[in-house]
């Protein structure tokens, strides 16, 4: 309706008539192509907000008006996978796999879906992509076996050239029980939802610190409290703390002075820590492998864990009576080299990393 409304203004703001007073299939055009801009508009808005950056948005409709669905299929065609049955034409994908055979033009001569989709997938190609990844929701399962015999069909190696990732649904609740928020339909969450209730960071965080393909439910009400329940709040806490110890023992003269020294280091917690930290690189080696991000958010938290109780044991700062040694410079080395890192994986995962909380 309020779009509608914008479409309607919009028009009249423009010197152009009302598309009420339109033909009904001119009303039709001129709502729908001023909608999608508009709703577009309002996607890359919220996205921005949100911290995920888009190179490009695609129009499904340029594909056919390109020319490209149909040279996808005259490929294909040439390749050998092309039959006509029933007044419409079929791309043999049971001949890689899948269960049965595929419609990519219907027999009233319109393209089917799926023929959208091969020439979307070249166009991932020829645009530099050795590994086109798709991300499906839990109803398009069923997508997976025609899309990896598709990428056979083309001469392409499936789940070497092409993954299909299945993401599953994500539950708003409060107190226990499903949160319905939007004031569009009864039935969705939108993200404009999401963010209004958490905030971006904990909104991020929460999206990947679980596997893809695990429904999951968000706590709101965790969400809102400072406390070390609250995942974001944990690890951010963690990095906060890593700034006020760096502050604290540059009062009390204690540097990164010269090379780190593990040898200075004497509690158990010292080396325990050293552990955690060495585990990092290969952490994210094996997020990016395996497309997992949710491998990088359980790693801080484990690393923030691992730091709280190093706080707890071990001094960076001498006390009144002492001397800075090099146990202090150690673990002022240690106490930053965990910082950074906590940085650089809340930075991987588009979540903040607080000095002051």
């Amino acid at each position: 309706e309020d779009i509608a409304k914008q479409v309607i203004a919009d028009s009249l703001a423009a010197g152009e008539p009302n598309p009420l007073d339109l033909s009904e299939s001119e009303a039709v055009e001129a709502f729908r192509a001023r909608g999608v801009e508009l709703m577009f508009t309002e996607i890359k808005v919220k996205l921005k907000e949100f911290r995920s950056e888009f190179d490009v948005f695609f129009h499904e409709d340029s594909l056919h008006e390109s020319g490209a669905v149909d040279e996808a299929i005259r490929i294909l065609r040439e390749r050998g996978h092309i039959f006509e049955k029933d007044g419409a034409l079929w791309l043999r994908t049971t001949d890689f796999g899948d269960d049965k055979d595929r419609v990519l033009v219907k027999s009233d001569g319109d393209a089917a879906y799926f023929a959208g989709d091969l020439a979307y997938y070249l166009d991932k190609r020829a645009r530099g992509a050795d590994k086109a990844v798709y991300l499906l929701g839990a109803d398009h399962h069923g997508y997976i076996g025609r899309m990896m015999a598709m990428c056979a069909a083309f001469g392409d190696v499936p789940h070497e050239n092409l993954e299909i990732l299945i993401g599953q649904m994500v539950n708003l609740v409060r107190s226990g029980k499903p949160v319905r928020m939007s004031k569009r339909a009864g039935t969705i969450v939108t993200l404009d939802d999401l963010l209004d209730a958490v905030g971006v960071d904990a909104a991020r965080y929460s999206l990947t610190r679980a596997s893809m393909d695990q429904n999951l439910d968000i706590d709101l009400d965790l969400l809102s409290q400072n406390t070390n329940d609250n995942p974001v709040y944990y690890v951010q806490y963690a990095h906060a703390r890593t700034a006020n110890v760096a502050r604290n023992a540059e009062e009390h003269g204690v540097t990164r002075s010269g090379e780190f020294d593990p040898a200075a280091l004497s509690h158990p917690a010292d080396g325990q820590l050293l552990g955690v930290l060495a585990q990092y690189p290969t952490v994210v080696a094996q997020a990016a492998e395996f497309l997992e991000p949710h491998r990088v958010a359980r790693y801080l938290e484990t690393l923030a864990g691992a730091y709280h109780t190093w706080y707890a044991q071990c001094r960076v700062t001498p006390r009144a009576d002492e001397e800075v040694d090099a146990g202090h410079v150690a673990r002022r080395w240690l106490n930053d080299a965990v910082a950074q890192v906590l940085r650089n994986g809340l930075d991987l995962l588009g979540v903040s990393a607080p000095e002051r909380m």
